[in-house]
């Protein structure tokens, strides 16, 4: 099997099931940003490898590029020929790592900008590049094309974990959390 297939010469490609759509196409452009987030987590993944106090997200983000990929499948499916579904279960798991991950690093009482450590910086361009995916998602959906609604609730709580985590390794390593300068406290004590 030659990984060149020539059928794309023409700025054509098929999605699931052999619809023939424009490489512009929304559920291209979602399953292919879809593909941008699952690489720069495949590259953090190799940089938390060097570090073995992360061992345990490292982990948890491999497991997360297998679901990024049900997303992937997903996308490239028109209609009802979805195969590949997440589940409330996939959300709830993201939900619990964030309510355990959220009180470790000192509560926050500022506006944060992306940085720390390079592993925290890489966290936060992957929240980004989610939140991305998700405006992508919306986009299939509002041209009333079918998503798993599961999915978008995935990838929506995706991009907060990755935010939550880009605290927790810049805890974890003993690295700061960048400070907006400008920024009033955004969370008051209550009294």
């Amino acid at each position: 099997m030659k990984i060149y297939t020539k059928y794309g010469d023409t700025g054509f490609t098929r999605l699931y099931g052999g619809d023939r759509v424009s490489k512009t196409h929304i559920r291209v452009e979602a399953y292919g940003t879809m593909d941008e987030v699952c690489s720069l987590l495949g590259r953090i993944v190799s940089e938390m490898a060097e570090v073995e106090l992360l061992d345990d997200l490292r982990a948890e983000c491999e497991e997360i590029q297998q679901q990024l990929f049900d997303c992937g499948s997903d996308l490239a499916t028109p209609r009802e020929l979805r195969p590949y579904k997440q589940t409330e279960k996939d959300v709830e798991w993201l939900e619990e790592k964030m309510d355990t991950y959220m009180h470790i690093p000192p509560k926050l009482e500022y506006f944060i900008i992306p940085g720390g450590h390079k592993i925290a910086s890489s966290f936060h361009m992957a929240r980004t590049m989610t939140r991305r995916l998700e405006r992508k998602m919306v986009a299939v959906i509002e041209a009333e094309e079918a998503v798993n609604p599961v999915g978008l609730k995935y990838i929506n709580r995706l991009s907060d974990y990755f935010f939550v985590l880009a605290r927790l390794v810049n805890d974890r390593l003993g690295v700061s959390d960048t400070v907006y300068k400008r920024s009033a406290k955004i969370f008051r004590s209550k009294k």
